[in-house]
C-alpha cells in the first residue's frame, strides 16, 4: 500500500513541476499532461543516470590518466636533456678524469657509509679507490640548469692540475646518477679553523698568512694560468680545503664561468654567490662590469676573515662601525700604536703580518672593480714587507657611500665616509656549501 501511494504522489508531484515550468515558459495553453507521460520522463531520467553517469565517471578516468601518462613523459624528456647535453659536453672534450661506472662509486663508499658534508648540489661522502687513496665523492642532486652544474666543475678544473686547486680524479654520468670523485681533504674546510677554532690543532698566525697567501695564487692561476680564464664566483671560508699538511686548494666550481683571456668582461643572467662575499657589481651596475675582478673582491673578503680569525659582520657589536668589520680595521690601521685596540695588531709576532693581510684586504674590497689590483698584484702584495703597501682609500658599502664621498671631496675637499650600520643578513648564503 505504501508503494502504492509513494509512486502516484511521486508522480503528482513530478507533474506538478513540469506544469509550472511550461507555464513559465508560455507553453501551458491548457492541453493536457498525462501522467503516463510523466512515467516516461521518469524512466528516462533513470536510464541516463544509470547510462550517462558511469560514461562521465570513465571519460574522466581517461583523461587524467592520460594528462598523467603526457605529464611523466615531458619530464622524462626534460631529464633526458639534461643527460645529452652532459654526454654531449663529455663526447667533446678530452678530459683527464677517469669515467667512473655507479657501481664503482657505490663500492668506493660502501653504499654511501660515511657522508662528509652536505650543500646545494647535493651531499659528500668519503670513498676509497682501489688503488688505495681516500677521495671524497660529490652526489650531485637534481640538475637544475640542465646539468651546468655538472659541466662547469668538468670543465674548469677537469683539465688543469695546481698545488693549490682542488684535483678532480673522476667522474660519474649514469642515467639520473652524476658523481664528481675528488682528492680527499683531511683537514676539511677553513670555516672551522678561523671561525670554530678547533680544539686539537691550533695554527701559528704564519702558518694562517700562509693558507692565505695559498688561495691567493690558485686564484691567479685560475684567472691567468689557463688557456680560458676561469672565475670562480664563490670564494668563502667553505670552499677553501686543507690537505694533511694544511696546503689550501680552492674547491667547489659549480657557479664557476670560462672566459676567453682577452676578454675582461663577463655576461650574466643573475647574480651568483655567496651574500657577505659577493662583489657589489653583480647587484649595482653602475660602478663598473662584471669581470675578474668580482673573485678579487670576494678574496679580500675572505683575506679580511682569515687575517681577523673572525667574520666580517657582526651584529652584536658594540660600536656602529664594528658592525661592517673593515670600516673598523680601517680606523685602526689609521690609529697611532697606542689607540690601538686589535691585539693582532699590537703584538709584535704578528702586527707585520696581520697589517700587510689587512691591506691588501681593503685593496682588494674597493667598491670600484678599477679600482682593485689582480690577482698577481695581490700575491705579490702579500709577499711584500708592510712598509712597502701604500694605505688604500676608506672603503664603501655602498653605491651612494662613494657618491657622497666623491662631492665632498669637490665641494669641502674633505673626505668623509657613511660607517652604515644597515647591512642586516650580510652573511646569508645563496649557494652551496662545499664538498
Amino acid at each position: 500500500m505504501y508503494l502504492i501511494f509513494h509512486k502516484f504522489f511521486s508522480t503528482d508531484y513530478v507533474y506538478g513541476i513540469l506544469k509550472g515550468l511550461r507555464k513559465i515558459v508560455g507553453q501551458d495553453r491548457g492541453e493536457t499532461f498525462y501522467k503516463t507521460d510523466v512515467l516516461a520522463l521518469i524512466k528516462l531520467g533513470v536510464f541516463t543516470g544509470r547510462v550517462m553517469v558511469p560514461y562521465m565517471v570513465v571519460k574522466f578516468i581517461l583523461s587524467l590518466v592520460f594528462f598523467l601518462v603526457m605529464l611523466i613523459y615531458i619530464c622524462q624528456r626534460r631529464h633526458a636533456s639534461i643527460y645529452e647535453n652532459i654526454e654531449e659536453f663529455l663526447q667533446g672534450n678530452n678530459l683527464i678524469p677517469i669515467r667512473y661506472s655507479y657501481k664503482e662509486i657505490k663500492k668506493m663508499t660502501r653504499d654511501f657509509k660515511e657522508k662528509l658534508g652536505e650543500g646545494g648540489f647535493g651531499s659528500v661522502y668519503k670513498g676509497k679507490l682501489r688503488s688505495g687513496p681516500f677521495v671524497a665523492i660529490k652526489m650531485l642532486g637534481k640538475a637544475k640548469t640542465n646539468g651546468q652544474e655538472f659541466i662547469s666543475e668538468v670543465a674548469t678544473i677537469g683539465r688543469i692540475h695546481h698545488a693549490n686547486v682542488v684535483r678532480l680524479i673522476g667522474f660519474c654520468v649514469e642515467g639520473s646518477k652524476r658523481a664528481l670523485v675528488y682528492e680527499f681533504m683531511p683537514n676539511g674546510s677553513l670555516d672551522k679553523f678561523i671561525f670554530s677554532k678547533v680544539d686539537s690543532v691550533s695554527l701559528t698566525y704564519q702558518e694562517i698568512f700562509e693558507i692565505s697567501l695559498g688561495v691567493a695564487r690558485g686564484i691567479a692561476y685560475l684567472h691567468e694560468g689557463c688557456d680560458m680564464q676561469i672565475l670562480h664566483f664563490d670564494i668563502k671560508p667553505h670552499n677553501i680545503l686543507l690537505d694533511e699538511n694544511f696546503i689550501p686548494k680552492v674547491s667547489d666550481f659549480g657557479l664557476a664561468k670560462l672566459n676567453p683571456l682577452d676578454n675582461s668582461i663577463v655576461t650574466l643572467t643573475a647574480a651568483r654567490g655567496t651574500i657577505g662575499y659577493m662583489a657589489p657589481e653583480l647587484f649595482y651596475q653602475n660602478i663598473g662590469a662584471v669581470s675578474y675582478k668580482a673573485d678579487v673582491y670576494s678574496f679580500g673578503m675572505l683575506l679580511m676573515e682569515i687575517a681577523s680569525q673572525r667574520r666580517n659582520s657582526n651584529p652584536n657589536a658594540e660600536h656602529s662601525s664594528q658592525f661592517y668589520f673593515p670600516f673598523w680595521i680601517y680606523d685602526q690601521l689609521a690609529q697611532k700604536n697606542d689607540e690601538i685596540e686589535m691585539k693582532i695588531l699590537m703584538h709584535e709576532e704578528t702586527s707585520e703580518v696581520a697589517k700587510k693581510m689587512f691591506i691588501t684586504a681593503l685593496w682588494c674590497i674597493q667598491l670600484k672593480p678599477s679600482d682593485r689590483p689582480s690577482m698577481n698584484k695581490v700575491v705579490k702584495m702579500l709577499e711584500e714587507n708592510a712598509a712597502s703597501i701604500e694605505m688604500p682609500p676608506r672603503p664603501s658599502y655602498y653605491p651612494n657611500d662613494m657618491i657622497h664621498k666623491d662631492s665632498e671631496e669637490i665641494n669641502s675637499g674633505v673626505t668623509t665616509s657613511n660607517d652604515s650600520s644597515s647591512c642586516s643578513g650580510f652573511e646569508e648564503e645563496i649557494t652551496t656549501n662545499p664538498m
